[in-house]
């Protein structure tokens, strides 16, 4: 007996005719004949009484039917249901800090992905509060949360409240992004004071998730700037820098090939020694997917070869 010899009797039952149920099978009466032959050979029942009227199933047939029935019923099931997942989308979110070596990262997990595969993959840069409501009610599986080494302790107790893991991606300080061009790429030593006359580029975003922009800004910036320009996004502040070669900005490292491209440096400044922490978010409950430590892997790789 096997599936095949199921779905003859079943449609040997359906139509109540051996004939018909061959011309619906695209088969030849003999051979279907023989084939319930077998069956209720093998069975050792009589799954059909033959009459004038046709094929009526006996009550063991009936019993038989019901089971067969069921069975392809479930076979089916399972076939779609695995059929379904094979042709599902891979989905992969995340929420991050504008930070170039991640979007560097993002961009070699993103050419890793089978290109035969369906999927999606969603990139939100955006501030640490963002984060966190992404990933507690935007159905966001992973963020990335930057901040100051000296909220350590509030923040841990935050994410503890909330329900969520934390991995530790990078610990760095910040250097100073400007334009080759600028009068501050030919200086050997920067100091505070010597950014006094140059604009400060900034994000409008606290480091600190749930502590408030202007306390955030007072405890981590180094320095009060008297010249600043506020923007939202990476793409803003690297034309700016290539095209104000009075500006400056504090960022975690940058691509040499990102420098290249805008014709930027980076220089570290000798009284910045203030450590930040990147940190991996997610529920404690959500279970890393393949395409998840995918990307945790390409971001690791990027924080060696571009963070200093």
């Amino acid at each position: 007996m096997n599936f095949t010899h199921l779905k003859y009797a079943l449609e040997i039952a359906k139509t109540g005719s051996l004939n018909k149920a061959a011309e619906n099978l695209y088969m030849g009466q003999p051979n279907l004949s023989r084939a319930l032959k077998e069956l209720e050979g093998s069975l050792g029942i009589i799954i059909f009484e033959r009459s004038a009227k046709g094929m009526i199933p006996t009550p063991e047939g009936e019993t038989f039917l019901a089971y067969a029935n069921s069975i392809l019923t479930q076979v089916d099931e399972m076939e779609s249901m695995y059929k379904d997942a094979s042709m599902a989308k891979q989905r992969f979110s995340i929420s991050v800090p504008r930070a170039s070596y991640i979007a560097e990262a993002f961009v070699q997990f993103s050419q890793g992905v089978d290109p035969a595969s369906r999927y999606e993959l969603v990139y939100k840069e955006t501030d640490s509060k963002r984060v966190l409501r992404n990933i507690l009610e935007a159905d966001y599986k992973l963020g990335i949360i930057r901040y100051a080494e000296n909220f350590d302790v509030y923040y841990k107790e935050m994410l503890e409240q909330k329900g969520l893991n934390y991995e530790l991606i990078a610990e760095f300080s910040y250097v100073l992004l400007m334009s080759e061009n600028s009068p501050l790429a030919d200086k050997e030593v920067i100091t505070f004071e010597d950014l006094m006359n140059y604009t400060e580029i900034k994000h409008a975003d606290p480091s600190v998730p749930l502590i408030s922009f202007s306390v955030s800004q007072r405890q981590e910036l180094p320095t009060d700037m008297n010249k600043t320009i506020v923007v939202f996004e990476r793409g803003s502040q690297f034309e700016l820098l290539s095209g104000n070669t009075d500006t400056f900005m504090w960022v975690s490292s940058v691509p040499q090939k990102v420098l290249d491209r805008y014709g930027l440096v980076q220089k570290r400044c000798q009284e910045n020694n203030r450590v930040y922490k990147d940190m991996l978010i997610y529920k404690k409950e959500y279970k890393l997917t393949e395409m998840d430590k995918a990307f945790i892997t390409a971001v690791c790789n990027s924080k060696r070869a571009h963070l200093i």
